[in-house]
């Protein structure tokens, strides 16, 4: 399941998605970031954390209310759990627990924790709200676009960049929220890699990255998808729209939400027009 692991950082890989969790070691405390997927999957995460915590302060930290990122939220009851503002008020939280509840039913799995949408201990209201524990800092950006709630998050001195379900690899955007807001949070990536040293970039889905060039790269084509989507749905150009996933390697599984993505935008073009 390790996909990365040095200086107190390991980024475990499911077999689903490429989905990642991570945890970050300092000496204060240990972070987990959005612990997933399937049960065995999530158990390994636990072990590994018992092992290495040595009683150190433990946090959880959800990117955002998806529920893949969040069904191993009570595989941790111990933990300080860290989310946006957005992602507490998130009006749709039992659909969230629903469908894990519905996914587990489908493929026969059992948890030895409680299905339940997480509760936030630390809640984060503010851009560039920061959280200190003596040597570690962390320090929040809002990061809307793919869901209301999304966040990044910059854990020093260690440098690591965490992305939530934004510059993957594998992935384009997947915009449930809103095409602009999903614009503006890219943007914010030039001025954290201005502001921080970044030794590590993970991403929710796919391969970390310790390239700033690679991270210019993957922001650039996530605008340049948007830019082209939009352009293609103003002037109506369906066999552009349709070969835009020729590029991605698993464009088959994929179709629906590039299917959701022309429709979002579609809405909102129109609802542009109309004011």
């Amino acid at each position: 399941m390790i996909q990365y692991r040095a200086n107190g950082v390991t980024v475990f890989q499911s077999a689903l998605y490429q989905t990642t969790s991570t945890v970050v070691e300092t000496p204060s405390c240990v972070f987990i970031v959005d612990p997933s997927w399937l049960p065995q999957e999530v158990d390994d995460i636990r072990t590994f954390v018992i092992k290495i915590r040595k009683g150190r302060p433990l946090y959880l930290l959800f990117t955002h209310s998806d529920w893949d990122h969040i069904l191993g939220y009570k595989a941790f009851p111990e933990a300080i759990t860290i989310g946006s503002s957005e992602f507490v008020n998130h009006p749709e939280k039992q659909s969230r627990v629903d469908q894990i509840l519905a996914f587990d039913s489908q493929y026969y799995l059992t948890r030895d924790y409680e299905i339940v949408y997480p509760c936030i201990d630390r809640v984060i209201q503010n851009e560039k709200q920061r959280f200190v524990l003596d040597d570690t800092l962390v320090t929040f950006y809002k990061a809307p676009g793919h869901t209301i709630c999304g966040l990044f998050a910059i854990i020093e001195p260690l440098g690591v960049f965490i992305a939530g379900d934004y510059l993957s690899d594998v992935e384009f955007p997947y915009i449930e929220d809103s095409s602009e807001a999903y614009e503006k949070t890219l943007h914010k990536v030039d001025d954290i890699l201005e502001s921080h040293s970044i030794n590590l970039l993970v991403p929710g889905h796919g391969n970390s990255t310790t390239q700033i060039t690679e991270i210019h790269f993957r922001k650039q084509r996530s605008l340049e998808y948007i830019k082209m989507l939009r352009t293609y749905v103003q002037n109506n150009n369906h066999n552009k729209i349709t070969h835009m996933l020729d590029e991605y390697p698993f464009s088959s599984g994929m179709r629906h939400y590039h299917e959701n993505n022309e429709l979002l935008i579609k809405k909102e073009l129109s609802m542009s027009v109309g004011t």
